[in-house]
């Protein structure tokens, strides 16, 4: 049987444990390590010669307490206390399960295992210079052991000693290098032994991937691009092809000769933008990470990316899907083409960060949520671009983005709005955190960090409207605010009034997501004006829900990941075309899209 192993936390619980799964059915077999972990799962690894039978497992706690499992019973066989420092990475012997090795901060250690007992004995450096960190591990076909360092060393350890100059009392009990290479300029990240006897090795900071003969002499090496980032694991598929996973949250596949594609890429940091396109299944996330990504909702794949100046923050589609704004944590802007995927326009607004971008329903203008409690509200110059076009004075905006894209493929120029500023919403004591257009697109409802309610009549000026009452039965184009009259349902009895993070209404008006600080997303009726309102709820993020999006169609959520900095597509299952009237026990549901 093959057996697939992950590290999971309940987050919730604070009980860190390791799920064993079949890798056929996906099934789960064993939960091991329930209230025996501390913190949380450092490194793992099962044997080998018996065919993973045993699990070894090295947690967080402060003494790094090294344990092996039995997978079939799934229970602990042997523990004991490893070492104060960090433990990065723990094997089996491929031909003898009695001997584990572990390495981490300056250190290897080998261990014997027999029945309950585990025994250490430490590696001699002797001559050689001890490195900060000891960062990946293997054993060669005659047993010895490899290891990677951040000096750049590969260091081959054996029994025997090379150079008896460096023995010591006691030594010949103990592991010595019998042979030093010099392999990257900067950490070697992994290394990993092929089929055929030859090995890999990957350096952090030269991007190098190097193959290697049994002897460690060099036969073959290519660079991974910098986009990318470093390699930090290594495994062999079928027909020797290559798998590589890397710093930056990518899946290569390819080889040494031919190059290497990505499978698949991800983020790396904390994400909080995300816009959903208003007429195709694509979408965009950006975050801490300066990436901004563009995917397409249909395939589950990035169709491109770029990297920002800074955090990217917020985001949000222009209506006719051609261009995009990105707002950044340092009170700066950005115009996206979306099908030449170039900057068109940068802007500043302030030194704070950026909380939202919107774009009003006709395109018109941009309202731009800072820290600064200021909302800036800008002209896209699209109306005054279209009545400029002699004789198009009454043309639709699809047909006058269609005639621009004729005049920009003969001309080799990008979109030509031409963003000026129009005025600022000056009246909220705290930072926006929330904003949203009308349906006409003449004013604004926005939310700010000291739970105020405000309301905005854009086209006199941008005005503060006092009489809140004239505002009650406006509808409005989107609905994000997770304040409001038409979703107060929402909050949970007791809340601090920071658990929401974000909040979206479905576009048939239906259907409000959100994402809350407990790691879960929810599904409710719209309109939620009643308190305890009832709701589905679904798991699986592993951190705090930062954004939540429908696509334009309402056949699919989006939402954001905090420190999981992961992205999960839901279908809407059911539900997003009935009555508003509709009960929620009856209604829609959310699964994970295939």
């Amino acid at each position: 049987m093959t057996y697939l192993v992950t590290k999971f936390h309940v987050f919730l619980l604070s009980q860190p444990m390791v799920y064993i799964w079949d890798s056929c059915t996906l099934l789960t077999l064993h939960q091991i390590g329930f209230g025996f972990f501390e913190r949380g799962v450092g490194c793992l690894a099962f044997s080998t010669v018996d065919s993973g039978s045993y699990l070894c497992v090295v947690d967080d706690s402060n003494e790094h307490v090294l344990s092996v499992w039995d997978t079939v019973k799934g229970n602990k066989i042997a523990e004991t206390k490893c070492t104060n420092e960090p433990v990065l990475c723990v094997a089996f012997n491929p031909v003898d399960s009695s001997n584990i090795v572990t390495v981490g901060k300056s250190h290897v250690h080998f261990w014997t295992w027999s029945g309950v007992s585990l025994t250490k004995k430490q590696g001699i450096f002797g001559k050689y210079k001890k490195p900060r960190y000891v960062q990946c591990l293997l054993f060669d076909r005659t047993g010895d052991v490899l290891t990677g360092d951040s000096e750049g060393q590969i260091l081959t350890w054996g029994r025997s000693a090379a150079d008896t100059r460096t023995l010591g009392r006691g030594a010949k009990d103990t592991y010595q290098i019998v042979r030093h290479t010099r392999a990257h300029d900067g950490s070697v990240t992994s290394l990993t032994a092929l089929r055929d006897g030859f090995v890999l090795s990957a350096g952090g900071k030269d991007k190098r991937l190097v193959m290697w003969s049994e002897t460690l002499t060099q036969i073959k090496e290519c660079e991974i691009p910098e986009h990318f980032g470093a390699v930090r694991a290594i495994a062999e598929g079928i027909g020797g092809e290559l798998l590589i996973g890397t710093t930056k949250n990518a899946l290569l596949k390819g080889s040494m000769d031919n190059g290497f594609m990505p499978v698949i890429q991800g983020h790396t940091d904390e994400l909080w933008g995300l816009a959903t396109h208003p007429s195709q299944n694509i979408f965009l996330t950006c975050g801490h990470d300066k990436q901004l990504c563009v995917w397409n909702g249909n395939e589950h794949a990035l169709s491109w990316s770029c990297v920002l100046e800074d955090h990217g923050l917020c985001a949000d589609f222009h209506p006719n899907g051609r261009e995009a704004c990105v707002g950044l944590s340092t009170g700066r802007w950005l115009v996206l083409d979306m099908l030449s995927h170039s900057t068109l326009s940068v802007h500043s607004d302030g030194n704070e960060q950026l909380s939202v971008v919107r774009y009003s329903p006709d395109g018109n203008y941009l309202a731009i949520g800072s820290h600064d409690n200021v909302i800036y509200i800008y002209s896209t110059g699209q109306r005054d671009r279209r009545v400029e076009k002699e004789g198009f004075q009454d043309i639709t905006i699809e047909e006058d983005i269609l005639r621009e894209e004729v005049d920009n493929s003969k001309s080799g120029e990008g979109s030509t709005f031409r963003y000026t500023r129009y005025g600022k919403c000056v009246g909220h004591s705290s930072f926006i955190t929330h904003l949203d257009w009308s349906k006409d697109g003449k004013h604004i409802m926005s939310n700010s960090g000291d739970y105020e309610i405000l309301y905005w009549d854009i086209a006199s000026g941008c005005k503060l409207l006092r009489n809140r009452f004239e505002s009650r039965d406006r509808e409005w184009a989107t609905y994000t605010c997770v304040l409001g009259y038409h979703v107060f349902g929402v909050w949970p009895e007791g809340s601090d009034g920071t658990d929401i993070n974000a909040l979206a209404r479905s576009r048939g008006m239906t259907l409000i997501s959100v994402a809350d600080d407990f790691c879960k997303v929810h599904l409710f009726r719209y309109p939620c004006n009643k308190p305890k309102a009832p709701s589905h709820v679904y798991a699986g993020h592993g951190s705090h829900v930062t954004n939540v999006r429908f696509s334009y169609d309402d056949r699919h959520l989006v939402s954001l990941g905090g420190k999981d900095a992961s992205i999960f597509q839901w279908r809407v299952v059911g539900g997003s075309n009935l009555p508003r009237s509709q009960s929620m026990s009856s209604s829609s549901s959310l699964e994970a899209a295939p």
